[in-house]
């Protein structure tokens, strides 16, 4: 074994197989990793650890699903119309219509007094 050996365990490559995270030397530039890497390889239970796991804690809570499917009935020019207009916008056409809906249902609340 040689002084610069530290694990006798290789993979199938010929890569020394490193089972310590401090082996790994720190602040490597991209081509000194690329180096390393040729020679060196992780353990099967040092890449289990270094996978990172999220922590709910962190996360906000999930949305409760705020729309609803529908089936609708349109004239199939009026649909090429509406699919046009939101290409120019980029965005899908069923996100124009549901714009233009919400917007047509606020105008008509307002009209009508309706809060």
């Amino acid at each position: 074994m040689s002084l610069n050996t530290f694990n006798e365990d290789r993979d199938e490559m010929g890569r020394m197989i490193i089972d310590d995270p401090n082996l790994i030397p720190k602040h490597m530039t991209e081509e000194e990793e690329h180096q390393f890497w040729e020679k060196h390889a992780m353990s099967e239970r040092l890449l289990e650890e270094s996978i990172m796991v999220e922590d709910d804690e962190d996360l906000p809570p999930p949305r409760k699903a705020s729309t609803q499917p529908i089936s609708i009935r349109i004239e199939s020019d009026l649909l090429l119309r509406l699919q046009h207009l939101a290409e120019l916008k980029n965005i899908p056409y069923q996100t124009l219509l549901k714009q233009f809906v919400t917007e047509r249902v606020y105008e008509e609340e307002k009209r009508e007094k309706v809060y």
